[in-house]
């Protein structure tokens, strides 16, 4: 007899509440890039979006705003001015963003600009 575990989706508290308010303001304002997130951020962390540095430096432009619905990680340089929000950043990868960049969080980045005006997602 097989066990079947049904899906529970995320538990940690702070991924709840941040799929939550994306979904809310998605609906609120009518940008399909809030409820896109959500949907990313609801897939099990395995499946997650995990991201270097070489990658965001070789397709960004200079001062765009981007944001990354999983991980940011240390490999590569970054050498453009980037606003860069995701869900979590290595310790190494803040480090060498905030030299010449700004790393923020979903969160922050929702308040500063609900209608996601020149935001891409990077993946």
């Amino acid at each position: 007899m097989a066990r079947t575990n049904p899906r529970t989706g995320p538990t940690n508290e702070y991924l709840v509440n941040l799929i939550n308010n994306l979904k809310k303001l998605s609906t609120e304002k009518k940008v399909r890039l809030w409820r896109a997130i959500a949907i990313e951020l609801e897939k099990p962390t395995r499946i997650r979006r995990i991201v270097n540095l070489e990658r965001i430096n070789r397709v960004c432009k200079n001062n765009e705003t981007i944001i990354v619905p999983g991980k940011v990680l240390a490999s590569g340089d970054l050498n453009k001015k980037l606003t860069i929000a995701a869900f979590s950043f290595s310790e190494q990868a803040l480090s060498k963003i905030n030299k010449s960049s700004k790393a923020i969080s979903i969160q922050e980045l929702m308040q500063q600009n609900p209608q996601a005006k020149g935001v891409r997602i990077i993946g």
